[in-house]
């Protein structure tokens, strides 16, 4: 009896979130006009309920300006089952999305060979010299948006928090100078002007993640930062506006409303360190994947029907062309060879530190790098088909793939933030009953510092950021991760065994030992033979 083939799912849109989801994985689905929607959560299948052809109505024609759209695909790198076209923020964790192809991280320009100051992103002639510009591909040090809005959001709110800081140390020194100094509605009004910037411009992308977290019923760490530090300055700014609002139970001793923008500022500016520590440890991760792109040659010589040759750009090869690679040149795409001899340094796929014999019929990788003779290639596979391409995809989905053990924090995390917050509630109610006078005060800094302290940082970020920088590191030594589960089930290896014809080399072959053969002495030998070798380029 034939056995039937299994039926492979394709992932489907959420036309609420859009978010990329395989039907079976879904939450809820709904029929509307004859056509079967999923959605990734409740809470989208209820906003489509509700009204879906705000959802399924065709967006209106964009402008011109807006022409050129980013169009590759993003996913977010906590949560890497998140994906969209075009950047944006993630609908769980509130993260700024990355590009899933590696090929977002190279783009080509063009420059002129006699004035490599001149830069075009198109094709074109050299405005001082004339001469045809001439392609090449750069890898990209990718623009950060998320961590260069993050960097200016620290260090102006560091300059602004410093006075807020040195009023609250003041308090614990002798005779608190500064509050001596200053009368206290001065120092009140002081905090508002400086935290108010620092809460609402540096903090606002806390606040409006933790409201995404809320809509979107994925709460994380910023529903805690967003309610604890909103409910301290919401208070302090109450305090400060109409302080006759608040009953005798808030006051002081002194018959004064304590305020709490030291603590609203100071929580805002150590998330945004860590923010700031956060984005450049992910930037990191990305320079295995650039390295990789790095081998890969920027043009191709090919040879067309009547047998010119021309230098053209990568992109621009297809199956089928013919190509000449030069002495000394990477092998632009992967193929066979046609015509020619020469030895090719295989040694970045294979380990191999001899070069290796190309003859006809012979294949070639992209990549690798061409000894001293010239050959004739015919493409096979170009772009993101080569083996170098295929390496790159892998090292990229290695990096976003999850742990088993990362379950485990996502269900904890899960379950974390709402247990937190009916705590925090609780310690409220405990320091509003029994705690010491003012006691509404004491509550409510009680309660914003469980919610503050709770903030789950490390357990929804240490396990992803393990994952890509292990998996980045590894790409650069040479070590390949099919995935995540591979790099978790490694921990527990104690033997390696490898094939005896398993090739482990540093990929460059180093003299170890001389012994003579005939009557010549061991220095001699090697005198002779270096004199040889220093002009040759034999391996």
């Amino acid at each position: 009896m034939a056995s039937v083939p299994p039926v492979v799912e394709s992932e489907v849109v959420d036309p609420v979130c859009g978010m990329s989801i395989l039907p079976s994985d879904a939450v809820g689905h709904a029929t509307h006009r004859g056509q079967t929607y999923h959605f990734c959560s409740q809470s989208c299948l209820d906003k489509f309920r509700a009204s879906p052809d705000t959802y399924l109505r065709p967006k209106a024609a964009e402008p011109q300006q807006h022409a050129h759209r980013d169009t590759r695909e993003y996913t977010c790198p906590m949560d890497p089952e998140v994906r969209q076209i075009g950047p944006g923020a993630c609908p769980k964790c509130g993260m700024a999305l990355e590009p899933v192809s590696a090929a977002a991280l190279t783009k080509t320009e063009w420059t002129c060979p006699m004035h490599p100051e001149i830069v075009r992103d198109e094709p074109g002639s050299c405005p001082i010299c004339g001469m045809a510009l001439e392609p090449r591909v750069v890898t990209l040090d990718e623009e950060n948006p998320e961590l260069d809005d993050m960097t200016r959001r620290f260090r102006w709110s560091l300059v602004l928090s410093a006075p807020i800081l040195a009023y609250m140390v003041s308090e614990f020194l002798p005779g608190q100078p500064l509050q001596h100094a200053l009368p206290p509605w001065v120092m009140t009004w002081s905090q508002f002007l400086l935290a108010t910037p620092i809460v609402l411009w540096g903090g606002w992308p806390f606040f409006v993640r933790g409201w995404a977290s809320v809509v979107n019923r994925h709460l994380n760490m910023f529903t805690l930062i967003a309610l604890g530090v909103g409910a301290a300055y919401a208070f302090s700014v109450v305090a400060t506006l109409a302080p006759g609002l608040f009953p005798a139970s808030f006051r002081t001793h002194g018959d004064q409303i304590g305020v709490y923008f030291e603590p609203a500022a100071v929580i805002v500016v150590l998330v945004l360190l860590g923010q700031v520590l956060e984005l450049r440890a992910r930037s990191r991760t990305s320079s295995a994947i650039k390295k990789l792109l790095g081998l890969t040659p920027t043009t191709a010589r090919r040879i067309d029907a009547a047998g010119s040759e021309q230098d053209v750009p990568l992109e621009h090869v297809h199956v089928g062309d013919r190509l000449r690679v030069r002495p000394g040149e990477r092998v632009p795409v992967d193929g066979v060879v046609v015509e020619g001899t020469t030895t090719v340094d295989e040694s970045m796929v294979t380990g191999e530190p001899i070069p290796v014999e190309k003859t006809a019929t012979s294949k070639v990788t992209g990549g690798t790098v061409n000894g001293t003779g010239t050959f004739v290639m015919e493409a096979q596979r170009v772009g993101s088909d080569t083996l170098l391409a295929q390496i790159v995809r892998l090292v990229g989905e290695a990096q976003r793939s999850r742990a088993p053990i990362q379950r485990l924090a996502d269900t904890v995390s899960g379950w974390f933030v709402p247990i937190v917050i009916v705590i925090a509630l609780i310690t409220f109610g405990v320091w509003a009953v029994w705690g010491p006078e003012p006691r509404l005060a004491h509550a409510l800094v009680n309660a914003v510092a469980v919610l503050i302290i709770a903030c789950p940082c490390a357990l929804g970020l240490a396990t992803p950021m393990s994952i890509m920088v292990g998996t980045g590191r590894g790409a650069e030594i040479g070590v390949l991760l099919r995935n995540a589960e591979a790099l978790e089930v490694m921990e527990q290896i104690d033997t390696v065994v490898v094939d005896k014809t398993g090739t482990l080399t540093e990929g460059k072959p180093a003299l170890t030992t001389v012994v003579p053969a005939g009557p010549i002495d061991e220095p001699a030998l090697l005198r002779l033979v270096a004199s040889l070798e220093k002009v040759s380029e034999h391996p």
